[in-house]
């Protein structure tokens, strides 16, 4: 069975689940996953994980993310995006100076109001289906991190191209909505493309015609120590090896610093992500046939 990630440039219009039921069918494998959710407007990074490699998910939906967003001024919907309902029209006298000026205020480490059109869960139910009945109700902020934010090109009809880097759980359009609040005009977010994810980037993505037209889609796959390329790497000898896959905590025979390694059997299997304390090997999560 197939065993790798693959990293989609999702086209417009499909939901991320979407992509992940057209590669169960291409694939015939169950275990599919991905690292995290665009919405069916956004195009771009979709990193997806299949087969034993759908156990790194839970490391890929926490990283950092890197956008390019575009952004129109004078205009407030209920969705936060050109998809929704324009709820206001406003005259814009802002200029690009004007929008570069506020930016500051939605950098570093700031709090976000997550949008009535989310999945988010409020006593149970998900907001967008308490949105769709007309009903609105109060979101707690939740702390989010901006790391980049830059204008990158200004077009016709008020709208700014942004180049957004940020931490998980930051909704762009959110961002675009505030940032047109600051300048008193409002702003709805037209396109999203999502340009790096889990540290993968467009470079990095296939499109679905393609694994669709692959003499061999599994060949596409790259391994999921990939993901975890940043990290040393050790190998073990054949009894250490066995002690792993067993469970058992490594006693190390030489001082080894601190930090996550991959591991490696000696027949260059990757086996686990595991956690060094300096004396001790300690596997966080295994990714060998059981």
């Amino acid at each position: 069975m197939p065993d790798g990630i693959l990293i989609i440039d999702k086209p417009a219009d499909w939901t991320s689940m979407d992509v992940c039921a057209k590669l169960r069918g291409i694939f015939h494998e169950k275990r599919i996953g991905h690292g995290g959710t665009l919405d069916p407007m956004a195009t771009g990074v979709l990193p997806v994980f299949i087969g034993r490699a759908t156990r790194a998910v839970q490391f890929a939906e926490k990283g950092d993310k890197e956008y390019i967003a575009t952004m129109q001024l004078g205009l407030i919907s209920d969705t936060q995006d050109s998809t929704g309902t324009i709820l206001e029209r406003h005259a814009v006298s802002a200029a690009r100076q004007d929008l570069e000026a506020v930016l500051p205020r939605f950098t570093g480490e700031i709090l976000q109001t997550p949008p009535m059109y989310s999945a988010i869960k409020i006593q149970g139910k998900k907001l967008y289906q308490l949105a769709r009945k007309g009903k609105e109700v109060e979101r707690p902020q939740r702390p989010i991190t901006i790391r980049a934010l830059e204008v990158l090109e200004e077009g016709p009809e008020h709208t700014y191209k942004l180049r957004v880097l940020c931490s998980k759980g930051t909704y762009v359009r959110t961002l675009c909505h505030d940032i047109g609040q600051a300048l008193g005009c409002g702003a709805v977010m037209t396109a999203l493309r999502r340009t790096m994810a889990a540290g993968f980037t467009l470079e990095d993505a296939v499109t679905l015609e393609q694994v669709q037209q692959a003499e061999d889609p599994a060949a596409l796959l790259m391994g999921v120590d990939t993901y975890f390329a940043g990290r040393p790497m050790i190998i073990l000898r054949s009894e250490a090896e066995r002690k792993l896959r067993n469970g058992m905590t490594l006693r190390l025979n030489e001082a080894l610093p601190e930090g996550e390694y991959r591991v490696y059997g000696a027949d260059q299997t990757f086996l686990a992500l595991c956690r060094s304390d300096g004396t001790h090997l300690q596997t966080i999560k295994s990714f060998f046939n059981v």
